[in-house]
């Protein structure tokens, strides 16, 4: 197994960072916790988590404030972090805890992947990009989430997953994934 779903998820979310403007940072997201700025804030901080999770050190970055400098910068900066962590030899034989418990480094950079690809969609979406985002990757990580996500899971607050949410038959595969994971359409 290599790191390259973690590598390819992150070359979308540069793609749809690349495209936000400043004027967006305010505008709500399909996360109704986050507006754009807070999102990206997250989606750096993700990746500072993914690399402090397999390399099994306290996460002491957050990404807080990213979005109100060069956040494309801060993104490439700990995307290509975290993936030479999950690059090193080794890397993903590793049991490690990101938080919240033991887990096989593998599945954290499953989490990491899908994570970063979901919140990319909330991006686009939000600041009316493109969602059809990475179809084949999409695929992939709608397969692996209806493998590894548990209805205890989720909740109607979306505290780690939202309700399955319904996606019309033609709906793209990155659609379709953020409907598994509890976007509205």
């Amino acid at each position: 197994m290599t790191p390259e779903p973690l590598e390819q998820a992150q070359n979308v979310a540069r793609q749809v960072l690349a495209n936000v403007r400043s004027d967006q940072l305010n505008l709500e997201t399909p996360c109704s916790d986050w507006n754009v700025g807070q999102l990206i804030d997250h989606l750096i901080g993700a990746q500072y988590w993914a690399r402090d999770g397999v390399r099994g050190q306290e996460m002491t970055e957050t990404g807080e404030g990213s979005s109100s400098g060069d956040y494309v910068a801060a993104f490439d900066q700990i995307a290509s972090e975290s993936l030479a962590a999950f690059s090193e030899d080794g890397a993903l034989e590793r049991v490690v805890n990101p938080g919240f418990g033991d887990m096989p480094a593998a599945a954290l950079m499953g989490m990491a992947s899908t994570d970063t690809f979901t919140h990319s969609w909330d991006l686009a979406r939000a600041t009316g990009q493109n969602t059809d985002l990475a179809p084949e990757l999409a695929s992939a990580l709608l397969e692996q989430s209806r493998r590894s996500i548990q209805d205890a899971f989720r909740s109607e607050d979306g505290r780690m997953f939202g309700l399955e949410q319904p996606a019309p038959e033609d709906a793209t595969p990155a659609d379709q994934l953020a409907a598994f994971l509890g976007r509205r359409l």
